[in-house]
């Protein structure tokens, strides 16, 4: 695959709710936890870790996947010229990677991650 998925999110009004549900119902793993946000381990082979929170947004429940890809700004390019819509322009994560955010043609959300670009 050239583009993987590599990570996904789970954000809602109630992020420790949230990471209670998930990790009772799946045996999901708590890696590291930070104000309403923990980073989670699903375990099984092939499984990809991911992020359970609160939105930021009030009232604004969402699934997010994160594709790896090697140039954010062409991606978005790329995306835009299909259609999509550019929501959060490359921003570098505290302590972690650079990622964007971007919509699809029908509004859904989607992350990208750009490889090789974990911050410190």
């Amino acid at each position: 695959m050239a583009n993987p998925v590599v990570h996904f999110e789970v954000m809602g009004k109630d992020g420790a709710a949230l990471q209670a549900f998930y990790t009772q119902a799946f045996g999901w793993e708590l890696l590291s936890e930070m104000p309403g946000y923990a980073m989670v381990h699903p375990g099984g082979e092939g499984g990809i870790d991911g992020g359970i929170g609160t939105s930021p947004e009030p009232n604004h429940s969402h699934v997010t996947f994160y594709v790896q890809v090697d140039d954010l700004a062409a991606s978005l390019s790329t995306v835009e010229r299909l259609g999509g819509h550019t929501e959060m322009p490359p921003d570098q994560v505290p302590g972690g990677p650079m990622i964007a955010l971007f919509t699809d043609p029908e509004g859904h959300l989607v992350g990208l991650l750009e490889a090789g670009s974990m911050g410190g």
